[in-house]
């Protein structure tokens, strides 16, 4: 079974920095497309990070040059580096995986069967 368990998150000043942390159990790590979403208040889910099976990694744009998703293979866990965080980037984040073999990262909920429990991240001054 598919276990996806998040750490991580919490509350920074803007400017400030993160690192989230997802530990993946029940597959063969390396084989699924992974990623990072969030989700703010009335807000629908985003794709915010993705990697690929082959270790290609995509970013949305509004967070481009400030976060990085990496993965730890030794110890099957996803990462979220956020730096110069903004009061924008206010949300619950999830981590996911895709449940296939993906050549190239997606960002699309419905690519996603599997799912971490959320931790949020606050940034306000």
């Amino acid at each position: 079974q598919v276990q996806l368990v998040q750490s991580g998150g919490g509350s920074v000043q803007p400017g400030g920095s993160l690192r989230l942390s997802c530990s993946a159990s029940g597959y063969t790590y390396s084989s699924y497309c992974m990623a990072w979403f969030r989700q703010a208040p009335g807000k629908e889910r985003e794709g915010v990070a993705s990697i690929s099976s082959e270790g290609s990694t995509s970013v949305i744009d509004s967070v481009k040059g400030r976060f990085t998703i990496s993965k730890g293979n030794a110890k099957n866990t996803l990462y979220l580096q956020m730096n110069s965080l903004k009061p924008e980037d206010t949300a619950m984040y999830y981590c996911a995986a895709s449940g296939r073999y993906c050549y190239r990262p997606r960002l699309g909920v419905a690519e996603y069967n599997y799912w971490g429990q959320g931790t949020q991240v606050t940034v306000s001054s």
